[in-house]
């Protein structure tokens, strides 16, 4: 299926080639929109699949292949590649123990924070990810996924702000 982007260059081409041919009385304004995920501001170092079962309309595909991408940032910068998902982020986090610190963990504040996003992130996994990943028969539209999306570019980028590329 093609995207939607492909389908309205098409339309956009007959539109041209048919009003080349005899000038409209007026004038037709023509409007350019973004992405949804430039909209959105969805993280670009996403897998470029991501996109693709989104345009096709494969929400909850999208979705959990977006979870996916974050488990393997997590296990690779924490080291912990025996552990996936809510397991993976509540011992990566640990306040005690942490293996992805988000702060310098000196102050209540900065614990608190990193105990925050811990649960944040598995939370993510547990609540968002599973059920996708776990049952065949969820049906998402495109602003649920959108904002999973989003959801995990803003975890994304909070590991950046924290020094991990």
């Amino acid at each position: 299926m093609p995207s939607s982007l492909k389908k309205f260059e098409a339309i956009a081409r007959a539109v041209a080639k048919a009003s080349s041919a005899t000038p409209p009385p007026f004038a037709v304004p023509v409007i350019l929109t973004l992405h949804p995920f430039d909209s959105r501001n969805i993280h670009t170092d996403l897998p470029p699949k991501v996109r693709e079962l989104f345009d096709d309309g494969h929400f909850p595909q999208a979705t959990e292949l977006t979870f996916k991408h974050l488990d393997k940032e997590i296990q690779r910068h924490s080291g912990l590649t025996a552990e996936s998902g809510f397991k993976l982020m509540m011992a990566a986090f640990d306040v005690a123990i942490p293996k992805v610190k988000l702060n310098a963990l000196v102050t209540i504040s900065e614990k608190d924070e990193q105990e925050g996003f811990r649960f944040v992130f598995a939370g993510g996994m547990k609540g968002i990810r599973n059920p996708r990943a776990h049952d065949p028969g969820i049906v998402d539209d495109p602003d649920i996924c959108l904002d999973h999306l989003s959801f995990v570019s803003l975890l994304l980028r909070r590991l950046e702000q924290a020094g991990y590329k």
